[in-house]
């Protein structure tokens, strides 16, 4: 084999095999995210620096739950895997990321607002955990996100007003966490006779009102409690008046007898 032979052949060795490295951002994102979650089950068993630094090779990808595109992570599932810990705010260095699903698992804490950083996303899944908090409005910076998907947390607070902008934003879900306040009238728009997302979004929220929500007693006074106040309302009011009636009757029966006895006094006697 000549020179040029040899040549080709080490071409061909390298072309075929994964490159000794991955983007550093990557990298740095996906070894804060290891640090900040316990794996109790060992699950991601190759979850580890040597793996971090060659996740990715083209489309394929060498890290469990990991997707790749062209050498960079643009997708992480990692669901029912019994995972503890928190979200950490690092991920927002995997700004190749287009879809993020930790859901189905046990993490604790709040939603970092960092991940507003992730420009491209288009879904983020954080349902069926213990999050807590309020949910950063920075999140509508991410003006690609498709699905927002966070019930059965323990979020709380108000949805962001900023979320009605998003409007390429086809799923919802928020329901069974402890929002409070205005569901943000874009959110709740209808699209000719049906709203823009249906109830199911919204509840297991108590303390969340508007539409699409059907109004609910607890969230002010119930009819029947209207109807008792203005009973009761009128009642004293007409105790007070027949009181008031009854006193100036007698005041005006006094004063009529008073009168009468200065005029029998200047009649004369016969």
């Amino acid at each position: 084999m000549g020179v040029w032979g040899v040549v080709l052949v080490c071409l061909l060795l390298c072309a075929g095999a994964p490159p000794s490295w991955s983007d550093p951002d990557d990298e740095a994102c996906l070894t804060h995210l290891s640090e900040s979650l316990e794996d109790p089950t060992k699950a991601l068993q190759n979850w580890t620096k040597s793996t971090f630094a060659n996740a990715c090779s083209g489309f394929t990808s060498y890290l469990q739950g990991a997707t790749c595109n062209n050498g960079r992570i643009y997708k992480l599932s990692l669901t029912n895997l019994s995972l503890r810990g928190t979200i950490s705010p690092y991920l927002s260095n995997c700004t190749n990321l287009q879809s993020l699903d930790l859901s189905s698992n046990a993490l604790t804490g709040p939603i970092p607002s960092d991940l507003q950083s992730l420009v491209n996303l288009a879904l983020l899944n954080l349902s069926s955990n213990h999050l807590e908090g309020e949910i950063p409005p920075q999140l509508a910076i991410c003006a690609y996100l498709n699905v927002i998907d966070l019930h059965d947390n323990s979020l709380s607070g108000p949805i962001p007003q900023q979320f009605g902008l998003l409007v390429r934003l086809s799923a919802f879900d928020v329901s069974n966490n402890r929002l409070s306040g205005l569901i943000p009238p874009n959110l709740g728009n209808r699209s000719g006779h049906f709203p823009r997302f249906n109830a199911s979004s919204f509840e297991g929220n108590k303390d969340l009102y508007g539409y699409p929500l059907a109004p609910l007693k607890s969230r002010g006074l119930s009819i029947l409690a209207i109807v008792g106040i203005g009973l009761g309302s009128g009642f004293v009011s007409l105790v007070l008046s027949f009181t008031a009636v009854c006193i100036w009757l007698r005041v005006t029966e006094q004063k009529m007898t008073s009168e009468e006895g200065k005029i029998s006094q200047l009649m004369p006697d016969y």
